[in-house]
């Protein structure tokens, strides 16, 4: 199949999530975030991700509705927070979420973080919000395949995506394959490792052959999966950078060569690991 900007991913109930999109993750609030957005939709993005603890949801909506773009066209996911995790306070931080964005929906609620003693209330309360019509799609975040079975063992709906982080530093193979073999779409988050793994010669050498740059390499490694990637930028020319991954495809001996510099490799702070969450 042919890639594009906009090429939809079908989650298992059917809704359509585009395979690419924009990162909010450490933008900072206010002017910046919007500039970012706006940045990413003039680029032709049309899926935006961000968080309640992003603390920029607010200004993701401002940019969506100075883009002038119809919202129907336009995928946002947001999160609930930890803090906010149960069942009750759930609901309330959903509502809290949509007033910040300044929507009548959102098309992707995550729960952010497999919460001990919490995440079934949680989970509860999005299958809620899904059957209220609230959110198109709902799913979880960090999960790994212990919480992925203990969510299905007593639940009447899949996880329509889990979101995680996903770069050929860390590739995650394992859990990749149970949430594709559970029809469970897969969001990779960090997938340039935030800038720190980008010079590696390994990499360049591969990005080289393809008169690339390393950054746009990783991002099609994600996307040749069948995967989800969201990009972090809030810079003009990186996001339109960024976005220039679908003129070229890697061969299968390049794409095992990227998968060869798996090292278990993260960004993610050790206090949020999801090994953590008993």
């Amino acid at each position: 199949m042919t890639l594009s900007i906009t090429t939809p991913l079908k989650l298992n109930n059917g809704v359509e999530m585009p395979v690419f999109g924009l990162g909010t993750f450490l933008s900072e609030r206010g002017a910046t975030t919007r500039k970012a957005v706006l940045y990413a939709l003039e680029a032709g993005y049309r899926h935006i991700d961000t968080a309640a603890v992003y603390d920029n949801e607010a200004d993701v909506g401002a940019g969506v509705r100075e883009s002038s773009i119809p919202r129907t066209e336009i995928f946002i996911t947001t999160k609930v927070w930890n803090d906010d995790q149960g069942y009750d306070s759930t609901l309330q931080a959903f509502d809290a979420s949509l007033e910040r964005l300044k929507m009548d929906y959102v098309d992707l609620y995550l729960i952010h973080w497999p919460v001990t003693g919490k995440r079934a209330d949680t989970w509860r309360a999005l299958i809620h919000l899904y059957e209220q019509k609230r959110c198109r799609a709902i799913g979880v975040s960090n999960y790994t395949i212990r919480h992925l079975k203990e969510l299905l063992a007593d639940s009447p709906l899949v996880p329509m995506v889990n979101q995680f982080e996903l770069h050929p530093f860390n590739t995650r193979k394992e859990l990749m394959a149970y949430c594709q073999e559970m029809g469970i779409a897969v969001t990779s988050y960090s997938p340039l490792a935030r800038g720190r793994k980008l010079a590696e010669p390994a990499l360049t050498a591969i990005a080289a052959r393809y008169h690339k740059k390393p950054a746009q390499v990783a991002i099609r490694w994600v996307l040749q999966q069948d995967m989800i990637v969201i990009p972090k930028s809030v810079h003009r020319e990186r996001i339109l950078e960024n976005a220039q991954v679908f003129d070229f495809e890697i061969t299968s001996a390049d794409m095992a060569a990227l998968d060869r510099l798996n090292e278990n490799y993260s960004v993610t702070s050790p206090d949020w690991a999801p090994e953590k969450w008993v």
